[in-house]
């Protein structure tokens, strides 16, 4: 689901010849970013595949099972690419990874193996790759996906967030594996971790990064007021309703997205005895 997020604090123009796919754009002195050839409206200009690191190298999110793609970060990396870090499983992040370590035989880093992906180590919350040049930690961030992470590169405070935070848009959270609630706790989380800049999933440089933060959670807390407001006034109503009343003129592609998205609110407020409601498509009611 997207959602402009203002002035988003960018490096970049937000549309420009520097994202092309298969084009490395140097970001840092450690770092390198390939966007992969997916664009769509749920990746928006595509995926992004970053490469920290110079000596010895660590892909975060592969990407898709592209040949082009591949080769792409291939002719960047090479055999200095060591490891191979998913922040989540979504096919648009990590089915790259196969192709990737066959290639190169680096290990495959995940919070957990879903969706086909075979993992080599499992890592979760402060777990750390160290490299000669570089640090990176991992900080388990549910809420988009349960098995997401976000790496922290701590030679430049950059946190490379996969579907997180993402450049201009608002992220989809989709139950059950979505938790509105858990997004809120992680955006919390990585707001506390000083940041210079955020690496998003999709999209352009994040550097002004406690700002784009403020702003997804200020965003969500409206939205899940605007979701309560609708059951109160109507007492007893469905999502389909909801979505027509705060979506209006939205394309008929991503109403199913928000559809889900007003449910991950409503989830969140019945765990906290807001409302009482279960299902997708059944009735909410406000608790009195």
């Amino acid at each position: 689901m997207t959602g402009r997020a203002g002035d988003s604090g960018t490096e970049e123009a937000p549309s420009g010849p520097d994202l092309l796919p298969g084009v490395p754009r140097a970001l840092s002195p450690l770092v390198r970013r390939i966007l992969a050839p997916n664009p769509g409206r749920m990746t928006g200009p595509g995926t992004n595949t970053y490469l920290v690191g110079i000596d010895e190298i660590a892909v975060i999110d592969p990407g898709p099972d592209d040949a082009s793609h591949l080769e792409a970060v291939l002719g960047c990396g090479g055999d200095r690419i060591r490891w191979i870090l998913c922040t989540h499983t979504h096919p648009d992040h990590a089915p790259g990874a196969a192709a990737l370590r066959a290639a190169t035989g680096a290990e495959v880093l995940a919070f957990r193996s879903r969706n086909g992906l075979k993992v080599d180590r499992r890592i979760g919350q402060d777990d750390r790759i160290e490299a000669t040049e570089f640090r990176l930690t991992a900080h388990h961030t549910p809420g988009h996906a349960s098995n997401h992470l976000c790496f922290l590169l701590a030679e430049e405070r950059m946190l490379f967030s996969g579907d997180h935070v993402m450049e201009g848009s608002t992220v989809v959270i989709k139950p059950p594996d979505g938790d509105m609630a858990a997004y809120l706790d992680s955006l919390a989380q990585v707001r506390a971790l000083r940041l210079r800049s955020i690496a998003p999933g999709h999209g352009h440089l994040i550097t002004d990064p406690n700002r784009v933060i403020d702003w997804y959670i200020e965003h969500r807390l409206e939205r899940e007021s605007q979701v309560l407001g609708c059951v109160q006034r109507a007492k007893r109503i469905r999502i389909a309703a909801i979505v027509d009343e705060l979506y209006i003129g939205l394309v008929d592609e991503l109403v199913p997205m928000a559809r889900r998205s007003v449910h991950a609110h409503l989830l969140k407020l019945a765990a906290e005895d807001r409302v009482r409601g279960r299902t997708l498509t059944g009735e909410w009611v406000i608790v009195r």
